[in-house]
């Protein structure tokens, strides 16, 4: 039960994430732009993205034995979550500055204006395929995520669940546009996010090399509060170092 709810929301925080920010890119294509064109052009990395789902992962996951696989995933999700908890650290600690979708959404908007807009009747490729860059790119990091916490204990389940309810969340919020996105506190979600995978991917890493943890599953929250600690103590040192040195 604990690796079902921890792989849910991680999921869906990790996803919902990566969608807004998606989000962002499609919502400031659409508002400078034509709408039509930005939805083209997210509708076609979506397709491109199912196609390679379909074709390619079940493919791989049959071939690799459970070991080598878990060893993998372990990998790739520390590889995500070690860089999202940097990255959260640092934030969090004043010596980066805050993520925002918002932010994201007025930066794309203001490199769109600069461009030319196609005439009237006319496909907007420039627009298309900003829309299509911003989705595919964040869609693949939605795809390895949502891979890699499905190799666990419970299957795909709770990760699928996961991801479903961060899809539900992220359309609710284009339904109203930007002004959700000035409100989430990003930082402290994407830290948080940071715990959860590098969690699962030191418990993956460790199953994959026939570590015994303690508890079973429930090494997932020891560890998590483990990095949990460890990082604050990082925060605290670097808000104590003045940034001149």
């Amino acid at each position: 039960m604990t690796a079902f709810v921890l792989t849910l929301c991680g999921a869906a925080l990790a996803v919902g994430l990566e969608l807004l920010e998606a989000l962002a890119i499609v919502l400031a294509v659409g508002s400078t732009r034509r709408w039509r064109d930005a939805v083209i052009g997210a509708l076609g990395a979506v397709a491109l993205l199912a196609v390679v789902v379909v074709a390619v992962g079940p493919l791989l996951l049959a071939r690799l034995p459970l070991g080598p696989l878990q060893v993998v995933i372990g990998v790739a999700l520390l590889l995500f979550g070690l860089e999202w908890l940097r990255k959260g650290v640092l934030r969090l600690a004043g010596r980066r500055s805050p993520s925002s979708s918002f932010e994201e959404y007025l930066e794309e908007r203001e490199a769109l204006e600069g461009t030319a807009a196609a005439a009237p009747g006319q496909a907007d490729w420039p627009a298309r395929v900003v829309a299509f860059k911003g989705v595919l790119l964040e869609g693949v990091e939605v795809v390895l995520i949502v891979a890699a916490l499905g190799a666990g204990p419970d299957g795909l389940t709770p990760a699928v669940a996961g991801a479903g309810l961060a899809v539900a969340l992220t359309l609710g919020v284009g339904f109203v546009l930007h002004r959700p996105l000035m409100r989430l506190p990003e930082s402290h979600l994407k830290y948080a996010v940071g715990v959860v995978l590098s969690s699962f991917g030191v418990f993956f890493l460790g199953e994959g090399l026939s570590v015994e943890w303690p508890a079973g599953d429930v090494a997932l929250l020891y560890i998590a509060a483990t990095l949990l600690v460890v990082s604050q103590l990082e925060i605290r040192a670097l808000v104590r170092v003045p940034v001149a040195a």
